[in-house]
């Protein structure tokens, strides 16, 4: 019994690591055993060492977030306290929980003939009760402003380390000599530090602000957190090293733009969004198919060949230019809406955060109720839905 389930194992493991999968023709993991220079060739094994960078990230995360990001937040006069709490009612409240959270005209006159309360006061108390449930923007300054400082680093590392490497200038440099490209240490760096960093995103998911997008994210981190690995272990990281550094330009704009929302500096934010939209479209409708698709697809095929990797490679990249395209033309809508309308209508937000109704909330534990706000509805802060952009 045993033999027989080692047998299987044995088989299971060396159809996993078919060397006619992972590599082109002629080529087998015994090739790739030398040394080669600096850190040898990329292996499999190598990917383990990424969990406990993970938490390691996560870890000066949490101490970022307590002894930098709170202070900032706190200086440009985010408060630390929740939104206004909605004053304590049994009817409202089951009828909030088992029946709706937005009750339309004819409930809310029912509500208040069995109260005696005016519909503005009732409208006011679901209003402070769905704002209840809403994470306080403390909260989310500090997690936009541990991304913004973490994908402005690894894009300055990023940039730093390209700008010495050949293939950076000749991007028919990542195919010559493939797959007897040896690693440097500070390409072994980047790669896992942009692997551990995402790995780390994968579980404070759980534990992080909920957004409705919170499947899709998930989703999008795993399928990140595959690319890589999977362009690791082939050893097609030098293009790897580009697809991510371009991904990371963009990625810091949004945070950034987020930050100056929370701190409601409008004319900041405004800016920063005009930033992020044109280069998240010239990054990815532009350079991304012209620059990298190209090399990936037609000078690899002439210089390499194609083999059933490599197909699989070339796939989940034409998947991310069709996300892409998505997010682009998301962006550019709402984009076009704002400038249009000067608003964004509430049927186009698909962040909580991009809520005018969390924005009055804000405004609400300093204002009575029945105030309106300034902030949120007429500004272009309220355009960045994570499900959109964020972490792509």
């Amino acid at each position: 019994m045993a033999t027989t389930a080692a047998g299987a194992l044995g088989l299971l493991w060396g159809w996993l690591w078919s060397e006619r999968f992972w590599l082109p023709q002629n080529v087998s993991w015994a090739d790739l055993e030398g040394p080669g220079d600096g850190y040898g060739y990329p292996r499999a094994r190598h990917i383990l060492s990424v969990f406990p960078v993970a938490a390691g990230i996560f870890s000066v995360r949490l101490l970022f977030e307590r002894f930098i990001a709170k202070p900032c937040a706190l200086h440009v006069g985010i408060q630390d306290s929740g939104p206004y709490q909605a004053q304590p009612n049994a009817i409202l409240e089951k009828v909030f929980i088992s029946i709706t959270k937005y009750p339309d005209e004819q409930r809310l006159k029912g509500l208040s003939k069995q109260l005696d309360w005016d519909v503005r006061k009732i409208q006011c108390w679901f209003r402070h009760r769905r704002n209840q449930d809403k994470p306080p923007t403390l909260t989310k300054f500090c997690e936009s402003m541990w991304r913004f400082t973490f994908y402005l680093c690894i894009f300055c590392y990023g940039i730093r380390f390209l700008w010495s490497s050949p293939w950076f200038w000749d991007i028919r440099q990542c195919w010559h000599s493939y797959p007897y490209q040896p690693l440097t240490s500070g390409l072994y760096y980047y790669y896992m530090m942009e692997l551990a960093f995402y790995w780390s995103l994968m579980f404070s998911q759980f534990i992080d602000i909920k957004r409705k997008d919170f499947l899709i994210m998930f989703l999008h981190h795993l399928a990140t957190i595959g690319l890589i690995t999977f362009s690791y272990i082939n050893n097609m990281v030098r293009v790897g090293t580009l697809v991510m550094c371009l991904h990371d330009v963009s990625d810091f704009l949004l945070e950034a733009a987020k930050l100056a929302n929370y701190a409601k500096y409008q004319r900041l934010c405004d800016t920063l969004f005009v930033i992020f939209s044109a280069v998240f479209v010239v990054t990815r409708l532009g350079i991304y198919p012209f620059w990298i698709l190209n090399t990936t697809f037609f000078e690899s095929w002439e210089m390499i060949g194609p083999y059933p990797s490599w197909w699989l490679f070339n796939g989940l990249l034409l998947i991310l230019q069709f996300l892409h395209v998505i997010w682009s033309y998301l962006i550019m809508r709402i984009a076009f809406k704002a400038l249009i309308r000067g608003k964004v209508s509430k049927d186009d937000r698909s962040d909580v955060e991009s809520s005018s109704e969390e924005e009055e909330a804000t405004s609400n534990t300093k204002s009575p109720c029945g105030s309106s706000s300034s902030n949120g509805a007429n500004r272009v802060n309220g355009h960045m839905g994570s499900s959109y952009w964020a972490e792509e």
